[in-house]
């Protein structure tokens, strides 16, 4: 039976390329001047913002966002950029990417916000997945 209930998982939007370096595997650390307390599935958006590097306004991939701690010279390849005073490097495990077919549109926001994924979607998927493995730790 497929899971039709809505799921929701926190977001972030970023700019592009970065969103799309994520997605691609080329980036897995995200630097923020703010760390958050959070730590779970987190929704991978880029912003509406046109830069002729990527899709705009999607839902790009999902990841599980293991820790935020304040960002090292040795993050700079994994973060796309080189250390800056108060940068938090956003540890990124397990990336899964979205194919342009399961993309969709998100209205973003700034900082960490929530989006309501249908039940049957892929995201839903890996949120009830990590869900489990987390019930047997």
């Amino acid at each position: 039976m497929t899971a039709t209930r809505p799921v929701h998982i926190p977001a972030i939007s970023l700019h592009q390329p970065w969103a799309s370096m994520i997605a691609d595997g080329e980036k897995w650390i995200e630097t923020r001047s703010w760390g958050t307390a959070y730590r779970g599935p987190l929704l991978i958006c880029s912003t509406k913002r046109p830069t002729g590097l990527g899709p705009t306004g999607r839902a790009m991939a999902v990841a599980t966002l293991l820790a935020c701690r304040p960002m090292l010279q040795r993050d700079e390849a994994a973060a796309g950029c080189e250390r800056y005073p108060g940068a938090v490097a956003w540890v990124l495990h397990d990336v899964r990417s979205l194919s342009p077919r399961e993309r969709f549109a998100v209205r973003g926001h700034q900082r960490i916000y929530r989006v309501a994924v249908p039940g049957d979607h892929v995201v839903a998927d890996y949120v009830r997945n990590w869900r489990r493995g987390r019930q047997c730790d």
